[in-house]
Order: C-alpha cells, then sequence, then structure tokens
C-alpha cells in the first residue's frame, strides 16, 4: 500500500513538471508586474470581544479548540528548555508583513497580561528595564493607518494584514519569550501587485546586511506559476542568499491551499486556477525553511504534557481516535516547478514520500489548522469599518481563533530564536541540520513527530498528497520534540 503511494507521487510529479515547464515556457522573460503575496492565514472566528481570553467552552461551541501558549508549549514539549534557561533571550526574531499595525503595541500588552507572558519594552504602558527583550518596528517606506481601503482584491485590506500581523507578533513571543522581536512592515497599497515581493525583499536583504535579526518569518507567499518568468523569481533571492552568508535563518509558510492555488490571489476575484499540484514561494526556495501544518489533536488545557484528545471538536480530530496530530489538508506542499532537490533531502527517513528531481515542500510542520488554533488578541476601529467580515457583522476588538500556515511559521521562528541561543548566535539555513537528524533512525524517533495520517487535497479538481512516515508534502519531516530536536539541530549544525 505503502509504494503505490508513493508510486502516485511520483507520476503526478512528472505529469505536471512538464506542464509547469510548458507554463513558464510561454511567457515572456521580460520584466512584468509581480505576483500578489497573501498572508497566509486561511481562518479566523472571533469567540469573544472582551479583555478576558474565552474559555475552551466557548471555543467548543463554534466547533474549534483553542490553543494558549502553554497549552502549545506543552504539545512540542517546550517547557525543559525554559528551565535550562533558554527561552530565545539575546536573539532577534524579524516578522515581515505589509503594511504593519498601528495597534500592535497595545495588542501585546493584552495579551501578554492575559496570558502571563514577559512583558516587552516597546510594549504600551511598559518601562523599560536591563535585560528585558524588545519590541520595536521597522518601516522603511512609511506605514499606513489600520484601517480598510474598501477597493481591490481585498489583499490591500490594512485590517486583514493587522490580524495577521498580531498571529505573528503575538505567538512568536509565546514560543521565545525571551527573544527580541522586530516587527518590519512595507506599505504595499493600491501598488501591490507590482510592488509587494520586491519592497519585502529589500527590506528583508537591508535587515540581513544590518544585522538587525538571526531569524525571519515569512507569513507570506504566492504561487511560483504566478511569476511571469522563473528569471522574475530568481530576482527576488538576493535577500535569502545574503541570509544564508550572514547565518541568518530564513522561513517561509509553505502556503493554505493544499497543492491548488492561482495564479492570482484571491482566485475568487480574477485569479485562475492552476490546474495541477503547485507550491508556493518562498517556502519552495531551498535557502528558505518551508513550514507546512497540521491539525494538533492534543488537549488544548494540558499544560504539563503532551495528551492526545480525540473527544473534544474539530471532526478531524475525532475521526482519528489516539492519533496527536493530522496532516492538514490544506497545509502547502508539493514538488517545486522551479528549484532542483537541494543535496540536503537526498537522504530521507525510511517510508518517506520519495523526492525526485524537484525540491520538496515543506521542510517541517507545527500547528495550522484554524480548527485546532491560536488564540489571539486584535484591535479594530470602533466604527464597524475595519474590513473584517466576523459571519454577518464586522469583526470587533477581542479575542480570534486563527489558523493557516501563518500559525506554523511564526512559531517555528520562535524555536530557531531559542536555537540560536543554544548555539551562542545564528544558525544560518538550517535545513542541512534538519535532515541530517533525520537521517540517522533513532535521532529521527526521538526529535520530530511523524505525522503519518491525512492529505492535502484541498480542491478535489487537483491532486494532493497523502502523509507518510518520515518526509511528506504536507508536514516535511513533522513536528518537533523541542527539548530533544533543539540541541540536536544546534550539534548537527557543527557536523555532529
Amino acid at each position: 500500500m505503502k509504494r503505490s503511494k508513493v508510486v502516485v507521487a511520483m507520476v503526478v510529479a512528472l505529469v505536471v513538471t512538464a506542464a509547469a515547464a510548458a507554463m513558464f515556457a510561454g511567457r515572456s522573460a521580460a520584466p512584468a508586474a509581480m505576483p500578489l503575496p497573501h498572508p497566509t492565514l486561511s481562518d479566523y472566528q472571533q469567540i469573544s470581544a472582551s479583555a478576558t481570553p474565552p474559555t475552551e467552552a466557548q471555543c467548543f461551541s463554534v466547533g474549534r479548540r483553542c490553543f494558549t501558549p502553554a497549552s502549545t508549549r506543552a504539545a512540542y514539549n517546550v517547557q525543559p528548555l525554559y528551565e535550562a534557561g533558554y527561552d530565545g533571550r539575546g536573539m532577534t526574531i524579524a516578522i515581515v508583513d505589509s503594511y504593519g499595525s498601528d495597534t500592535m503595541a497595545h495588542d501585546l500588552h493584552v495579551y501578554n497580561q492575559a496570558f502571563g507572558l514577559p512583558s516587552m519594552c516597546g510594549e504600551e504602558g511598559v518601562t523599560c528595564a536591563p535585560g528585558m527583550p524588545r519590541f520595536s518596528e521597522l518601516s522603511l517606506q512609511g506605514s499606513p493607518a489600520t484601517k480598510s481601503t474598501g477597493q481591490g482584491t481585498g489583499l490591500e485590506d490594512k485590517a486583514a494584514w493587522a490580524l495577521e500581523v498580531a498571529l505573528d507578533v503575538e505567538t512568536s513571543h509565546a514560543i521565545a519569550p525571551g527573544a527580541n522581536i522586530l516587527l518590519v512592515h512595507t506599505p504595499t497599497a493600491e501598488t501591490l501587485g507590482v510592488q509587494g515581493f520586491p519592497q519585502m525583499m529589500n527590506a528583508e536583504k537591508y535587515v540581513v546586511e544590518h544585522h538587525l535579526a538571526n531569524v525571519i518569518s515569512q507569513s507570506f507567499a504566492s504561487a511560483e506559476e504566478a511569476f511571469s518568468s522563473t528569471q522574475s523569481l530568481e530576482n527576488l533571492r538576493d535577500a535569502f542568499k545574503a541570509a544564508a552568508a550572514n547565518d541568518v535563518t530564513v522561513l517561509g509558510s509553505s502556503g493554505d491551499g493544499g497543492t491548488a492555488n492561482g495564479t492570482k490571489q484571491p482566485t475568487g476575484k480574477g485569479g485562475n486556477l492552476i490546474p495541477f499540484p503547485t507550491v508556493e514561494w518562498p517556502a519552495s526556495d531551498p535557502l528558505v525553511t518551508g513550514v507546512g501544518g497540521t491539525y494538533l489533536c492534543t488537549d488544548p488545557t494540558a499544560t504539563a504534557a503532551r495528551v492526545t484528545d480525540s473527544t473534544d471538536p474539530p471532526s478531524k480530530c475525532r475521526a482519528f481516535p489516539g492519533v496527536a496530530e493530522v496532516a492538514w489538508t490544506f497545509s502547502g506542499g508539493g514538488f517545486s516547478h522551479v528549484f532542483a532537490k537541494p543535496d540536503y533531502q537526498s537522504v530521507l527517513p525510511a517510508g518517506s514520500t520519495s523526492i525526485g528531481a524537484m525540491r520538496g515542500v515543506p521542510d517541517i510542520g507545527l500547528q495550522a489548522s484554524a480548527t485546532t488554533g491560536a488564540l489571539v488578541y486584535l484591535s479594530l476601529p470602533p466604527d464597524g469599518l475595519s474590513g473584517l467580515g466576523c459571519g454577518s457583522a464586522p469583526c470587533s476588538t477581542g479575542w480570534y481563533d486563527i489558523g493557516g500556515t501563518s500559525l506554523s511559521c511564526p512559531q517555528w521562528a520562535g524555536l530557531v530564536a531559542i536555537a540560536d541561543q543554544i548555539n551562542g548566535g545564528g544558525l544560518g539555513l538550517i535545513n542541512p541540520a534538519l535532515y541530517r537528524i533525520a537521517a540517522d533512525p533513532a535521532r529521527y524517533a526521538a526529535d520530530y513527530y511523524d505525522v503519518t495520517t491525512g492529505n492535502n487535497t484541498a480542491d478535489p479538481s487537483v491532486a494532493g498528497y497523502p502523509a507518510t512516515p518520515g518526509w511528506d508534502p504536507i508536514t516535511g519531516l513533522g513536528t518537533p520534540n523541542a527539548a530533544r530536536l533543539l540541541p540536536d539541530l544546534v550539534a548537527a549544525a557543527h557536523g555532529h
């Protein structure tokens, strides 16, 4: 049965590679507008309008389970690292998003107070003290207010990006409470489709060249086929090359469409569905660590250990009794049509989905489904014109349950910051070390939670892939047993 799944995956890859090659070949190499970078948060629901986090009963009532910082840490065994003094202190996480959020300093304060997390210098109402982690913002080209334009594709909606910003900042701090956070934002407004990616990549290169961060989190993506040519994509890679040369780790969300992506986002407003399996960039770049996602089917009230919960919502967790994580249906993943398979993917754990000639995506995973998402606090304009809808009414200030690979990526950035602290500085490209660990059966079993259930067929008209033992095109090598994986990641980065 396993062999047949692998053969099917290989046949699909061969067919779509030919189709993709034809698509790229039919395009002019002349300069053209960039595709639209879109935030990779897949779904959100306002649970409460109070400053107090909602109860699990409130989350269950809408078919979700909501994770707090403590329950997420327990699910991935992070606590032993804190007890050893490793919480990311001295390291800096750069969060790159469009627009930013003019309420982020306030929202971070509400979040930290609600969950008892360490305060940050730069957070609203906090007096800075020596040794305190710092929250700061870098706006290289101006910063518009957080409000909706009411026009365009909806990707220009500043409030939608504000939700992304809150998710990125709050959850990365939850995982690495001692790390500094630098929120880097660009003013991609009505010219989003032309300027979005170049502005973001230029901002990242500035961060790298000025040594402002150890790890960069990218919760945005676009299908490789959405670029006018392979050269237009290659022209954007300078920041990643600089990062690899300066020991900066770059992470990228693998996307929230499974294998089904479009040439323009969103497809409901003029975009075209690509009729074969595709992956999204930057996660498909060999110089980026692609982060996929899961349904996290552990107890959202357990704060001391990873406890499987097959009783509470959502239905996906109930469908697989005894399974702690299920591959998320909408986790982006598959095989690049632009980048060749890097050397670090040449040796995979036993039972892995085969990686042929092209780069496999993603490399790793973490919780992503909004039905097993994280609680995030966000302030919105009181006039109901935020641009965010919650059912038939406008969304308001309060607590949201949010998912997407936008959740898995910044949390992984927090983990990398902790590994950087263990290392005494930035690790740079971590992919070779991740796969070196996985090539050792004993270390792989100890360091990763292997996700072997589920698939990423998000659209029935576009073939997806099944989760398999070892590496697969949904969760990569799996999710982290952090207390084991991070010290080993540092060792493996040094050839051990």
